[in-house]
């Protein structure tokens, strides 16, 4: 059959790895596809670079805009990155007819819902499997292995460079600074870490799965974002001792008033699978109703594994290239006139337990003043440990496990637990999810 043509946009690390895998697996694919794949233009600002990658026999220029809006591409792979060129790139190509495969996680977590609505209106596909965790294929499960339920939960470790962080401060007892410049060195995290260690580019891919798991509209500007850069060694020896490990997480829960979308550093138990997922290593948890809870797990980022899910897609659109478009898996999971309105929770009104840290003067009192803080607003003590002060010291450190509470009586508590005189510098507070 006539192959299907292919315009790549962007070919740093995963656009050469999908020409390798393309080539490598050519055979396989075609079967699998029932027409040959084949990129036919490459668009890059650095055509020696695309030279050296692509080869003999395709066409090369610095205009991506020439690639979206030529006859003879079918498929357009946006590997670019960012929120403001590709944008104008993605609805150019679906203006013009083109299904849409990319990798671009931020842009479909900021843009998502335009472009999904422009897709629809053309009747063409943006498939995306490659923005969220890497190699795992997540998207898939969420839209179709687990149609069949309705989805309560999901938790992922969706980042690499912070759980590689994280891994090697337990493993070795080292302050988030140096792991940071090891993690650089080794090329796990960026000269500029921002998005990773602050959470961002896990909250762009837990927004993703949310909308597809709840069937609501994508709202990264609603998601509660905090990183790990507060995070000290002391409280991943802490969580140790206790029977946890502490990872950076994207949680999304199912409430009867809402959903609860939010990233941040999560205390877990440590007998857990995903507790146990280290290094750069990526894994989902999901939670449906019929099915229990289902684990994914592979690598989140990297040429192949990342250029196995683009290609994944492009097979995918491929089967689906001439079918009606009212008989293809919609973009987010839900027929769009089922999408739901069910509003995502401030973080104030989200339920869940807490882990505290604080440092106070070793006297009598203190702890009962603090116990006392805590049952006035209705936050019982699930377990405790107090470090013995060493010799001489006047200040030791108090670590207290909650049961489940309100984000708001929590806050409430912290404040008031910080005017007292005993307790000096503020409360290092962590949430603690019993997956």
């Amino acid at each position: 059959m006539k192959p299907i043509n292919v315009g790549l946009l962007g070919i740093g690390t995963v656009g050469g790895g999908t020409f390798t895998v393309l080539k490598r697996n050519e055979e396989e694919i075609t079967r699998r596809a029932g027409r040959p794949i084949r990129i036919t233009t490459v668009a890059d600002k650095n055509l020696e670079l695309a030279r050296s990658v692509a080869g003999e026999g395709v066409k090369l220029t610095d205009d991506a805009f020439s690639v979206v809006t030529d006859p003879e591409i079918d498929i357009v792979v946006e590997l670019i990155g960012g929120y403001g060129v590709a944008r104008e790139l993605v609805l150019k190509a679906i203006e013009n007819g083109k299904h849409v495969v990319t990798a671009n996680k931020a842009l479909l977590a900021v843009h998502g819902n335009e472009i999904f609505a422009a897709a629809q209106k053309k009747g063409v596909m943006v498939a995306f499997e490659a923005a969220v965790a890497g190699g795992i294929p997540i998207i898939k499960a969420l839209r179709e292995g687990l149609s069949a339920n309705r989805i309560q939960w999901l938790a992922g470790i969706i980042n690499g460079t912070t759980n590689f962080i994280l891994s090697e401060m337990r493993d070795k007892g080292l302050p988030f600074a140096e792991v940071l410049k090891e993690a650089q060195a080794l090329g796990y995290a960026e000269a500029d870490p921002t998005f990773d260690i602050e959470g961002v580019d896990a909250a762009h891919k837990a927004t993703l799965m949310a909308s597809i798991a709840f069937g609501v509209p994508v709202q990264f500007d609603k998601t509660y974002v905090e990183g790990i850069t507060k995070l000290e060694a002391a409280d991943i020896k802490y969580a140790e001792q206790l029977g946890y490990r502490i990872k950076l997480l994207g949680i999304a829960r199912r409430r009867e008033q809402g959903i609860e979308l939010r990233v941040h550093p999560t205390l877990i138990p440590a007998k857990r699978l995903i507790a146990n997922v280290e290094g750069a290593m990526n894994a989902v948890l999901v939670q449906g109703d019929a099915v229990g809870a289902t684990l994914y797990y592979g690598k989140g980022a990297g040429a192949e594994p990342t250029a196995s899910a683009v290609i994944a897609d492009l097979v995918d659109v491929t089967r689906l290239h001439t079918a009606d478009p009212e008989h293809r898996v919609p973009h987010l999971a839900f027929q769009p006139d089922q999408i739901s309105e069910l509003p995502v929770l401030p973080i104030d009104e989200v339920e869940t337990s807490y882990y505290l840290r604080l440092h106070v003067e070793d006297k009598p009192g203190v702890l009962a003043d603090v116990t006392r803080i805590l049952a006035d607003q209705s936050i019982s003590i699930d377990a405790m440990l107090q470090r013995e002060p060493e010799e001489g010291e006047a200040q030791t450190d108090i670590i207290i496990l909650t049961h489940l509470t309100i984000e708001k009586n929590m806050n409430a508590a912290i404040a008031k637990i910080e005017s007292l005189d005993a307790v000096t510098g503020k409360v290092v507070r962590l949430r603690l999810e019993n997956l």
